[in-house]
């Protein structure tokens, strides 16, 4: 059983298929963390129950190993609660009240406040086959008052022993989210967060620690990853004494609420993990936990073809159907129309909030334009961004009051337009309504949810959660509505490019848009970093224009399909435009995607060469049965010139041959042992810059 209890010594262990997580309570009644890493005994670890001191000057360092604490007494450390009672007392004080286990997996530690009627229930869940453990946290109140809670966490991790610590984690901005970064952790706090109501693309609430020596292949490496989409913050926190504490949760910025008398309050999961695999087994971890238990159960990602960069605002049935009919030609299997196909919307300055057809560009309706997408055998999706409104729209007219903005100020106008108040109840209804409309008036089987503003000016908080979660509770409702009331319906996560994806938002959405930047080359480092994290099962990627309209480099078909291919295959260029023998190459890269997609979005990931490690970058995909491998190799220089070398591929089977063909074509021979010891050749020249090779099992 994952869940082991040992009475006496008052240890609990969950013990994972490699790793062992342990805590206990100690002579003072409080739940201390014992150990995290590699299987022990845990009946030998019970001496470690023991607290530590200093000096009297250092009274809190025997509470630096607290499973969960909150903020009273002598501990000083980021707080997994902090809360102010009713009569004015700002002291919590969490001592240990029992455990309810539930199932072979589950298991609930109850504290209570020694003198309020404050209850913290810290559940833990364990994922065996991925060695992963979800924990959350539901706070009760039990006073005749209300309690302020001005900061709960979901988790507080602890990692011990290391010589030095060093975080792995991405940074970003727009067009250059997911840039993997690595920080030495000295005394003090390293904080990562957002605090523009959204998951944002400057940070995102995933986490690695190591000792510094961890790689791709080889290392202990402890990794978390939180499941909320609005303001959120983890705290790395690395004392005098050598002990380091993980706290993340929800940004306690502008984020205090009452919780009113019989009340509970549940917050996020966060999700953490051990391997001692390096980092190459983390992301495998964690793209195989979320594959099986985070993310909605759904079919590979279809071919996508995208109008937007054909057409931008300029959306007219007639010229769409052009479109449709060349997308059909290379075998898409979706075609999805973008922003501009409603309302007054003939640039980014007017109708958004108004979800009506616009009349001049359908004049037949957009279900004819369905029909005709449907005729050609592909399915039809939509581009919404229901969360936002232009000052120019029926909607703001009618309803001003409907937007975030305080009393006395005007609000302030972000790309031309202000974000709905979504926790209203009214506009919360407002947006489900419109949604149900059209998912049931067209026959749409995809839609692009964007949001591409952030929170400004939440205005006051009324009863209840703050705005900035309110809002998010409400997208999240919304979704899990539209989803049940239109189970064939796909949805897509978009925020201004990557700001909305983390494993709250992945519950609900089939994949996910993870940068406006579609540059191929700037997207192998961005789709790197992504997925560190989270599975290229979501990961949407297009081919677009060549010279890039980002920075203008120019890169040959092979290499923008190649990139695009490495997750959901989109395309995005201006096909109207492509000549005879672009589409008949497109139209094979299309084909050969659809051989290889499920190695691709379910198989196992190995970056063979990572980025910047030599002037080739080469990543592998491994079927699930062993049976297939997919490599996609890239020189990294913009005048490619030409390189040679042997990649040493891994995951496969040393006593079985491989067939190896390079994209698509003939085999080029046949390898067996050598594959995981020699390697296989690789030639990379300035005529194309990249390859993919396939190896099937013979």
């Amino acid at each position: 059983m994952p869940i082991q209890v040992l009475e006496q010594a008052k240890l609990f262990e969950i013990r994972t298929k490699r790793t062992s997580y342990l805590f206990g309570v100690n002579g003072k009644g409080t739940v201390q963390h014992v150990y995290w890493g590699e299987h022990v005994e845990a009946a030998e670890c019970a001496d470690l129950l023991k607290g530590r001191s200093h000096s009297s000057f250092d009274a809190d360092v025997d509470r630096e190993t607290e499973e969960f604490g909150g903020w009273g007494g002598s501990h000083y450390a980021e707080p997994g609660l902090k809360v102010e009672f009713g009569d004015g007392v700002r002291d919590l004080k969490l001592d240990y009240a029992g455990y309810e286990r539930t199932g072979e997996d589950e298991l609930t530690i109850r504290l209570a406040d020694r003198h309020y009627a404050l209850r913290v229930d810290v559940h833990y869940k364990a994922y065996p086959e991925h060695d992963i453990v979800e924990r959350f946290v539901r706070v009760h109140n039990g006073e005749a008052q209300p309690v302020r809670v001005e900061q709960v966490m979901a988790a507080v991790w602890s990692v011990q022993g290391l010589p030095d610590y060093r975080m792995t984690h991405v940074s970003g901005r727009w067009a250059g989210e997911y840039q993997l970064r690595t920080t030495v952790l000295t005394e003090g706090k390293k904080v990562l967060e957002s605090r523009r109501g959204f998951t944002g693309p400057h940070a995102n609430p995933w986490f690695a620690i190591d000792d510094g020596r961890a790689d791709e292949t080889h290392g202990r490496v402890w990794f978390g990853a939180l499941g909320w989409s609005g303001n959120w913050k983890i705290v790395a926190e690395k004392s005098t004494f050598g002990h380091l504490r993980i706290v993340g949760g929800i940004n306690d910025f502008d984020g205090a609420f009452l919780l009113a008398p019989d009340a509970s309050y549940t917050s996020p999961t966060f999700a953490g993990g051990f391997t001692a695999g390096g980092f190459g087994a983390m992301s495998r971890q964690l793209h195989a936990y979320e594959r099986a238990h985070v993310l909605p159960a759904r079919g590979p990602r279809k071919v996508l073809y995208n109008s937007w960069e054909a057409t931008e605002f300029d959306v007219r049935a007639d010229e769409q159907i052009k479109l449709a009919r060349r997308a059909a030609a290379l075998g898409v299997e979706r075609f999805v129309v973008d922003d501009g196909w409603f309302g007054a919307r003939n640039n980014d300055r007017a109708g958004l909030g108004d979800w009506q057809v616009n009349p001049e560009k359908f004049p037949n309706g957009l279900q004819a334009l369905i029909d005709e997408v449907k005729g050609l055998g592909m399915e039809f999706g939509l581009w919404v961004e229901p969360e936002s409104v232009n000052p120019d729209s029926d909607l703001f007219r009618a309803h001003p009051e409907w937007i975030y903005r305080f009393p006395t100020r005007e609000g302030t106008q972000l790309r031309n337009q202000h974000l709905l108040n979504l926790g209203l109840p009214e506009v919360k209804a407002f947006v489900l309504d419109f949604m149900t409309e059209l998912l049931g008036k067209h026959d749409i089987a995809f839609i692009k949810w964007d949001m591409n503003r952030t929170v400004t000016e939440p205005g006051s908080s009324e009863a209840g959660l703050p705005v900035w979660q309110r809002h998010v509770e409400h997208v999240y409702e919304i979704w899990a509505e539209l989803r049940r009331r239109f189970p064939r319906v796909e949805f897509e996560t978009c925020a201004g490019g990557g700001a909305r994806i983390d494993l709250g938002m992945l519950r609900f959405a089939d994949q996910a848009w993870i940068s406006d930047n579609t540059d191929a080359r700037d997207r192998l480092a961005i789709q790197e970093g992504f997925a560190y994290a989270y599975s290229p099962s979501v990961m949407m990627c297009w081919v677009t224009e060549s010279p890039s309209g980002f920075n203008g480099r120019s890169l040959p078909l092979s290499y923008r399909f190649h990139s695009a291919m490495m997750g959901g295959l989109g395309i995005g260029a201006n096909i109207g435009k492509w000549s005879d023998e672009e589409m008949a190459e497109a139209r094979g890269f299309v084909a050969l995607y659809k051989e290889i997609r499920g190695t691709v979005l379910n198989g196992a990931l190995y970056r063979l060469e990572p980025l910047g490690r030599s002037n080739v970058a080469a990543y592998q995909y491994v079927s699930e049965d062993g049976g297939e491998a997919v490599v996609f190799s890239f020189l990294q220089s913009q005048h490619f010139g030409t390189a040679e070398r042997r990649l040493r591929l891994q995951g496969l089977d040393a006593e079985t041959s491989y067939e190896v063909s390079r994209d698509g074509g003939e085999p080029v021979s046949r390898r067996g042992a050598t594959l995981m010891g020699a390697g296989v050749p690789l030639t990379l020249r300035g005529d194309y810059g990249s390859t993919l090779l396939r190896l099937k099992r013979l």
